[in-house]
């Protein structure tokens, strides 16, 4: 019985991966407020492309613009719909026969997922769908859409919650929905206490009520994020945030709803959720045309929980960390022969919500005295965590206010930030001497300002960032942004570091080689230990291209993808200048192939086995990569779970030295160094007793190279 139940279990599994993706339509609605805010479009495009390349085989986005589709029939076979749009009379859904059509749908159980402003139907079309459909929606004289920072401490257990990180968000988001009865079948999937100054404006339709002040007056957390299961089976999903775009950009802030989206169409949340990776760039895409088109900051400065690395210059002066409780202090240093002014504000290591930062009167003095306010001055960059640099006002724009008290004059920024300039080679400058302090457009923000916190520097020479992740509680995890990764490499002076592709372009690289072209092939692995079955289709080899010579890999070629890979650990490529018969060889579990490309297309036309019978498949302590050698022979290697070599048809291989080529001390044992003809024949075994040796190279004098993994630590070894 035990093992039917395995069987059975193993099946269920099987035919699972194997399901087609669920269908899901996004609708964007019309172009809407100004640059920034309410980009439908943009914001949608941007979720698809991310669910096109981190989840594929659950979902399949279908992506409808302007508003609901002329043509109905986008929605056939819909597991779920995704509206971004304007809410209220505005609504799209509530637009020609819309909502009908909705109906429709969700009485088949189609999921229902609503972004923003598309949570508010209106009371007297809407509300009671939208409440039976996702249990939840924004109602006019009971809800309200102030700004502020909403901090989510605590997730609850849900699938939409995988592998979603505790963060903040500055957005317009809307709380206290018009809720189902009861709150029956509604899960609260993000929550937070709303500061008092949310409460700031008069009575309204959005703005006010004497409902939501006492829940407020009250301390109940609000509801801003919510799961739905309707009596029918079906799923719904409410998200107030999306005013800001840039929002998107927060990781965890954007998994919630791609989570989220999966979710409603019944599709299975991955553990960790769905993962994604996006640039400043591809923020920055498929913005509406509103007048004046926000480009990317070249140089945004430090991150939140930014530290400056070892190598980074050291600040002339520092602040203490500035709180609530302290927060004000002054600085003086010191610029005799500086060419360079940097003014950099850092969080307190708490996060960075609410970090308003001013510096307070800044003046430039010369040896006589005199005094020029730094304000007069134009900077060359500045960039601010949140809002904007500006002269004379805080980061949102309203005056200068630290503890209270007005001032004169200053810039106001936030934290995380730069401001920088550059000197007049002649200036006359001995110092500069400034006040700091916490804005109380920051501190006046209830819970989230009582944590305000940050630091301020003053450096003469351009600081160096290693940027980590925004502290949860007591933990900083390093930061997963490829970006960053580079930042945090130490890199001799005479080298530079940049990256040339990552995830989502490619997963899990195990090895790569460099054609002649300077494309580069990639030996990518999901289907490894306990991820083996994970990708059903195979491993993958992949050809990155930088076409446009910019330094970054633009195309992606799938090479070849099949089970017989799986686990690739080397791909080597042996091109010719026309593109024709380039042999690709690739080492993954118990085989090394050769496959041919023979018509130039980057598809392999033959496949041939040169060698079988290695064990260690599904270890990395197998065979490794090849590479071509300076005399024309192959060079390779396999670490001690390797144990033998056997030919194409499964024959023990006896080496040049007459010894067969196996870990049994007679008289080689563990971990190999080989090399032969291309074809295989004339193999020599040059070294062996290595515990997991991997990536071999030879130089111009025939000394061979490689590193070996052993308990104890790593080593290069030089044969």
């Amino acid at each position: 019985m035990k093992k039917i139940l395995t069987l059975a279990l193993t099946l269920g599994f099987a035919l699972g991966t194997l399901a087609a993706p669920k269908k899901v339509v996004m609708i964007a609605g019309p172009q809407s407020h100004g640059p920034l805010s309410h980009e439908h479009r943009a914001g949608i495009m941007l979720l698809a492309k991310c669910l096109k390349e981190g989840a594929a085989d659950l979902v399949q986005p279908t992506v409808v613009t302007n508003g609901f589709p002329k043509d109905s029939s986008v929605f056939k076979g819909a597991d779920a719909v995704v509206i971004y749009s304007d809410g209220g009379g505005r609504h799209p859904a509530l637009q020609d026969n819309n909502l009908e059509l909705l109906s429709k749908l969700m009485d088949k159980g189609t999921g229902l997922l609503t972004i923003h402003y598309a949570v508010e139907p209106t009371t007297a079309k809407g509300n009671k769908e939208f409440t039976a459909w996702q249990g939840g929606c924004f109602e006019t004289h009971w809800s309200v859409n102030p700004h502020w920072v909403a901090n989510f401490k605590k997730l609850p257990k849900h699938p939409i919650t995988s592998g979603v990180k505790p963060f903040q968000a500055n957005d317009e988001w809307y709380f206290h929905m018009r809720f189902a009865k009861d709150m029956k079948g509604v899960t609260p999937i993000l929550s937070d206490v709303a500061p008092a100054e949310t409460m700031k404006r008069g009575d309204g339709a959005h703005s006010g009520n004497p409902h939501v002040r006492k829940s407020v007056a009250a301390g109940n957390p609000q509801h801003v994020a919510w799961a739905f299961e309707r009596p029918n089976g079906g799923r719904g999903f409410g998200f107030t945030g999306g005013h800001n775009h840039l929002n998107w950009g927060n990781d965890d802030y954007r998994k919630t709803v791609l989570n989220a989206i999966v979710w409603v169409a019944k599709a299975e949340v991955p553990a960790a959720g769905v993962p994604s990776k996006l640039t400043e760039k591809d923020l920055y895409a498929n913005l509406d045309n509103k007048g004046r088109k926000p480009k990317p900051r070249s140089n945004p400065g430090p991150k939140a929980g930014s530290e400056f690395t070892s190598k980074s210059p050291k600040p002339v002066v520092s602040s203490k960390i500035l709180t609530k409780a302290n927060p004000e202090a002054s600085l003086t240093a010191d610029l005799k022969g500086a060419k360079e002014l940097h003014l950099v504000v850092t969080d307190g290591g708490n996060g960075h919500g609410c970090d308003w930062a001013d510096w307070v009167e800044p003046k430039l003095v010369d040896a006589s005295g005199n005094e020029t306010k730094l304000t007069a001055i134009r900077w060359q960059h500045a960039a601010s965590g949140f809002g904007n640099v500006q002269v004379n006002k805080n980061c949102g724009g309203k005056p200068l206010r630290v503890n209270g008290n007005l001032m004169e004059f200053g810039i106001g920024t936030h934290a995380n930030s730069i401001i920088t300039y550059r000197l007049p080679k002649e200036h006359p400058y001995v110092k500069i001497v400034t006040g700091v302090g916490l804005d109380n457009g920051g501190t006046s923000q209830g819970a989230c300002g009582n944590v305000s916190s940050a630091q301020f520097h003053i450096f003469t020479q351009q600081p160096r960032f290693a940027a980590v992740a925004a502290a949860v509680g007591n933990s900083a995890p390093a930061s997963r942004d490829p970006e960053d990764a580079v930042k945090n490499l130490d890199v001799h002076e005479a080298l530079q570091a940049e990256v040339f592709a990552a995830e989502p372009m490619m997963l899990s690289p195990s090895n790569i080689d460099i054609d002649h072209r300077g494309r580069v092939w990639v030996a990518e692995i999901i289907n490894y230990r306990g991820h083996r079955n994970k990708r059903q289709e195979g491993d993958r080899i992949l050809i990155l291209e930088d076409t446009d010579g910019d330094g970054k890999a633009d195309t992606k070629k799938v090479f070849y993808q099949g089970r017989d890979i799986d686990s690739p650990h080397g791909v080597c490529v042996l091109g010719s200048v026309d593109g024709k018969n380039t042999k690709v060889i690739i080492s993954a579990g118990d085989k090394v192939q050769v496959f041919t490309d023979v018509d130039g297309d980057d598809k392999p036309d033959k496949k041939e086995t040169l060698f079988s019978g290695i064990a260690g498949s599904q270890h990395d302590h197998g065979i490794h990569d090849f590479m071509f050698g300076p005399d024309g022979r192959l060079y390779f290697n396999f670490g001690n779970s390797g144990r033998q070599l056997k030919d194409k048809d499964g024959k023990p291989i006896v080496d040049l030295a007459g010894n067969e080529v196996n870990d049994s001390r007679n008289p080689y044992q563990q971990g190999m160094v080989f090399r032969c003809y291309l074809d295989g024949s004339g193999l020599e075994t040059l070294g062996w007793n290595f515990r997991n040796n991997w990536m071999v190279t030879v130089d111009s004098f025939g000394t061979l190279w490689q590193s070996d993994n052993d308990d104890d630590g790593n080593r290069a070894v030089r044969i």
